[in-house]
């Protein structure tokens, strides 16, 4: 009998060099950048006007020199299945549907960007990582598997959400000493209904808290860095879990 042709699996395609994987973390009032684990960190100025295109020709412009190879995109609001699923609340409009691998010329990557702070912050265990920025940023961690979560516009009490109280906003509404007391009990609340084993507290004011809230930690806001090299380690099981997410669960 004839033998049948052995048809081979299709090669994975070889990871990039971490050393040249361009990490962007958008955020409400700056945009920074850096390439591989140990580049100097570049920003710019973001803002309410500031659109996709606008983000990703300036970040195309001040990387120039840089010989990045792939990009990971943290973005503030909501990513489903790699795809970015609403415009931000605190940036301009037209980051829906926005083709970042046309202007940046690379492959890209994007996460929501808490949850690239949270690969960066995870130390095993069951663990919440809240960014606590402009807004408020949401990502659970369990056991390895990463799970984005849109906490921040959730009713909380009085007729405002969660972000209303402990992001920028409630900040400057409430006061530093109200915001402080109203961050403990926001973190309390969440880590008693989601059972985890710890908090981690990231974002431009988690450095505003003057004492940690109980079975709470301190963040770096440089592992938003570290957290976008995940999503290109091919064995990596936390970049795995990110990529079932992109790809559908499969």
């Amino acid at each position: 009998m004839p033998t049948r042709p052995r048809h081979k699996r299709p090669a994975k395609p070889t990871p990039p060099d971490p050393a040249h994987v361009l990490v962007i973390d958008v955020g409400g009032s700056h945009i920074k950048f850096r390439m591989g684990a140990r580049g100097p960190i570049r920003n710019f100025v973001s803002g309410p006007d500031m659109s996709a295109a606008d983000m990703a020709r300036q970040v195309r412009k001040l990387a120039a020199d840089l010989p990045y190879q792939a990009v990971s995109i943290g973005y503030p609001g909501p990513v489903l299945r790699g795809r970015i699923a609403a415009d931000p609340f605190n940036l301009g409009p037209g980051w829906v549907g926005y083709d970042f691998e046309k202007t940046l010329r690379r492959p890209v990557r994007v996460v929501n960007d808490a949850t690239m702070q949270a690969l960066g912050s995870y130390e095993g265990g069951r663990m919440l990582f809240l960014g606590l920025g402009t807004g408020l940023g949401a990502t659970l961690v369990l056991n390895g598997a990463v799970e984005p979560m849109e906490i921040a516009h959730m009713p909380y009490k009085r007729g405002r959400t969660f972000e209303d109280y402990v992001g920028e906003h409630g900040r400057k509404r409430l006061g530093n000493k109200k915001w402080r007391k109203a961050v403990a009990e926001v973190v309390a609340r969440l880590k008693e209904v989601l059972e985890v084993d710890y908090v981690v507290l990231g974002g431009g004011n988690a450095a505003r808290l003057e004492d940690l809230p109980e079975g709470a930690r301190l963040g770096d806001n440089h592992n938003a860095f570290k957290g976008g090299l995940h999503l290109w380690r091919g064995e990596d099981p936390l970049a795995i879990s990110i990529a079932r997410r992109r790809d559908g669960g499969r």
